[in-house]
């Protein structure tokens, strides 16, 4: 750990000198030394991780950013990179020993360019996913990475986790929105690599060393992202099925009947609905009766009129008649689709008030997704009788958030004391069914243990490799994923 005794021999008495050599590279605005405004960064999105940092820096540009960082390759100064702080494991929060600083990339907030013919936008990674959104469709066109978070998301932030989201299924990944990167390097160099192109087998494909890797190997200051022609026909509807094997099979007619038109299939227990309705008073269950299982489904069209309300209709005809679904409904209006995708989006809202919960991002192959659910139930209640499953994800990508609150009127402390042996128990299934135990939210610290158990040691060990190469004075986001 030689960046903490680097960051030792420069004494807390120092910091005022060090804050003045920053103050200097980023002006009054980017150097922050004052606690009350640097606790809000300490915090990770789920009250997990509380840190410690005596500076932070908000640099306005790349090459601020390279400034700061080549002042701290100097110094032997360890780097939190920091986006808009929404990481699910830690990733972008400091530890508690206090010797790093944060660098915030949320000033690097310039669209720099897009072009409507190319399909592409090009963007600093300061820029709220949001605000990428808008400005896409202000251009008539569409940027597919859609995330619960993308109101206060960060681009940079989205690209550093290869963050997943809803529309998977049809789009990718963040890493499949990518065609370009500029990265500052741990020892401040800058990388220019936004390149618009679609083609171009000139070699290794760097920018996929960056995207994923969480701020570990450098840090991602802009992106060259791809867009996507404007959906002018969605349908939204919502959908009971008798279990979980029936969702398999509605999804396959869904792509089928619609020419893979389907843009979400998002699966969702019986649970969830109840949560959601009994915590979320804008929400409401459109259906009548208690269903065990849900799915939310989306097709959507560049067409004007595309034919997929004929579409939806033929495919819920036949899937009533063979027994897939057992009741639905096909949103009429922009309020009632936003209604349906209120039961998916404040699932994780909703668990807050009915106490602790044991998260699991997990993805397996799409035909495995109702095996692992039994599994993991049968699991669950052997490990925590009593425990409340409280299953959704996508399931048209094989991303699982199998979640499981606490027992009613248990402990919670207790019941979060189980958090590693049901984790466990879950990752074990996962593995042995081919899966993944970090679908879409990263390693960040929460993880470090899981990636040495469960990844084969040649890829691990090649993943020090790279860390090593890249960062050999290991400053960037140390403790993180590796």
């Amino acid at each position: 750990m030689g960046y903490i005794r680097a960051m030792t021999a420069t004494a807390l008495t120092d910091i005022d000198a060090l804050a003045a050599r920053f103050r200097a590279l980023v002006g009054d605005a980017g150097c922050v030394t004052d606690a009350e405004r640097i606790a809000p960064h300490l915090i990770d999105q789920r009250d997990k991780y509380h840190g410690k940092a005596s500076i932070l820096l908000r640099p306005a540009n790349t090459a601020e950013v390279s400034a700061v960082v080549r002042l701290c390759a100097e110094q032997r100064l360890a780097i939190v990179p920091q986006g808009g702080n929404t990481s699910m494991v830690g990733g972008s929060v400091p530890h508690a020993h206090g010797q790093e600083i944060i660098l915030n990339t949320s000033r690097l907030k310039r669209i720099r360019a897009i072009d409507p013919v190319n399909y592409t936008l090009c963007a600093e990674a300061g820029c709220v996913l949001a605000d990428l959104q808008a400005a896409a469709a202000d251009a008539d066109r569409l940027l597919p990475l859609s995330l619960a978070a993308e109101g206060s998301c960060e681009i940079g932030g989205n690209l550093s986790t290869n963050a997943g989201g809803t529309n998977v299924l049809r789009y990718g990944m963040a890493r499949d929105q990518v065609l370009g990167l500029e990265v500052v390097l741990a020892d401040g160099t800058i990388w220019d690599g936004l390149r618009s192109l679609r083609k171009d087998n000139t070699g290794y494909d760097l920018k996929h060393l960056f995207v994923g890797a969480e701020g570990t190997l450098g840090i991602i200051s802009a992106a060259v992202l791809k867009l996507a022609s404007k959906p002018r026909d969605v349908k939204t509807a919502w959908v009971a099925i008798p279990d979980a094997d029936a969702a398999l099979a509605l999804l396959i007619r869904a792509r089928e009947a619609s020419g893979d038109a389907v843009t979400a299939f998002e699966l969702v227990s019986r649970r969830c609905v109840e949560f959601v309705t009994r915590n979320i008073p804008a929400v409401t269950d459109p259906l009548g009766g208690r269903h065990d299982w849900h799915v939310l489904i989306e097709m959507s069209s560049s067409a004007v009129d595309s034919g997929l309300d004929v579409v939806m209709e033929r495919l819920f005809e036949s899937a009533i008649a063979d027994g897939l679904v057992l009741d639905g409904t096909i949103a009429a209006s922009d309020a009632q689709a936003k209604n349906l995708w209120g039961l998916r989006e404040y699932i994780s809202e909703a668990q807050k008030p009915e106490g602790g919960s044991i998260k699991h991002d997990v993805s397996v192959p799409v035909s495995s997704v109702p095996d692992f659910l039994r599994r993991a139930d049968a699991i669950t209640e052997a490990t925590i009788p009593g425990a409340r499953p409280v299953t959704f994800g996508h399931a048209g990508d094989g991303n699982i958030h199998y979640n499981v609150t606490q027992p009613e009127g248990a402990d919670k402390a207790a019941f979060l004391g189980e958090w590693e042996r049901l984790n466990d128990a879950i990752h074990d299934l996962v593995h042995e069914m081919g899966g993944s135990f970090s679908a879409e939210h990263g390693i960040g610290q929460l993880k470090r243990a899981a990636l040495k158990k469960y990844r084969p040691a040649i890829e691990v060990d090649m993943m020090r490799r790279l860390k090593a190469t890249f960062d050999p004075l290991g400053i960037m986001n140390p403790g993180k994923v590796m």
